[in-house]
């Protein structure tokens, strides 16, 4: 199954860092999604685009994770010759991802 079929996403870029937050459609799959998703799958995944550390925040609570990737907009959104390889186009690469 792909990432979608279980989450959805939200987004956010500050300077050269990309938050994307991962919320499970039914907390039962909150687990899969903790399992599944870790930093360093997150930086297998975004292999050249994120190129410093990314950090995992857990909110069990909301039934999502939080990931902080640094150095992954190219010097920051202003600064980045990528025509749009900002928060809402690394979220839908994400959400293709394939879960076992």
């Amino acid at each position: 199954m792909l990432l979608r079929d279980i989450a959805h996403t939200r987004t956010g870029d500050k300077g050269d860092r990309s938050t994307i937050s991962v919320i499970a459609y039914d907390r039962q799959d909150f687990e899969l999604l903790e399992s599944w998703l870790t930093p360093e799958r997150m930086l297998a995944h975004f292999e050249g685009i994120a190129k410093g550390p990314v950090f995992r925040y857990s909110l069990p609570q909301l039934g999502a994770l939080n990931f902080v990737m640094h150095n992954a907009l190219g010097g920051g959104v202003t600064r980045s010759l990528a025509l749009d390889a900002h928060g809402k186009c690394l979220s839908a690469k994400l959400l293709s991802l394939e879960i076992e």
